[in-house]
């Protein structure tokens, strides 16, 4: 009978002891189950960001290609304009020069200047650089630069009444700006005198 309770003792703490190895089995399946989650969702949201980033290197390679494209001769443009500067003072220079000035030598170079400046400003044309109208127009900072200032009754103020040098745009991108000169209200002369009198 003793043998008997012992056995029956021993057989309650093997099963006591079944149970609690299962129990811990199941909790430790449960913890795998929910780091394997975890380890999913991680992986998920780096293959996300990883997607995103990829999508956005190649948006900003395609508007790299296309800015190369569009603008790629921009340098080589704005370099370029000084020919036509040249032209302008080569052709100023001549025509003050007093003793070539009213012969037939002068008036055949000046047509062969203008020919070629006409040439250079029809492949600027057909390259998409054109000249910014400034004359007569509204002071836009973005496209002329203010180089002096004129006094003038019969301009608004900040309207371009001179053009000092041309300004040339590439499409949307401004090469060079205009370089003018504005109107502005004439002091009156009662203004000047009192400005002199407190000096």
């Amino acid at each position: 009978m003793e043998k008997e309770q012992n056995h029956k003792i021993e057989e309650k703490k093997d099963r006591k002891t079944e149970s609690l190895e299962t129990s811990e089995n199941v909790i430790k399946e449960k913890k795998d189950e929910i780091s394997s989650e975890d380890k999913i969702k991680d992986l998920e949201d780096k293959l996300a960001r990883t997607l995103a980033e990829m999508e956005n290197q190649r948006r900003r390679f395609e508007k790299e290609k296309d800015d190369a494209f569009e603008y790629g001769g921009f340098s080589f443009a704005k370099e370029s304009l000084n020919i036509i500067d040249n032209f302008d003072r080569a052709k100023q220079s001549l025509e003050n020069d007093e003793k070539i000035k009213g012969s037939d030598a002068l008036k055949k170079t000046l047509e062969h200047l203008d020919i070629i400046k006409k040439d250079l400003i029809s492949i600027f044309k057909k390259n998409n650089i054109e000249e910014i109208t400034a004359v007569n127009k509204k002071l836009d900072p973005n496209l002329h630069q203010a180089m002096m200032e004129i006094e003038d009754n019969n301009k608004e103020p900040s309207t371009i009444v001179q053009e000092i040098q041309k300004g040339y745009k590439m499409k949307d991108r401004l090469l060079r700006p205009s370089l003018v000169a504005v109107s502005k209200k004439p002091e009156k002369s009662g203004e000047k005198s009192e400005e002199k009198g407190e000096k």
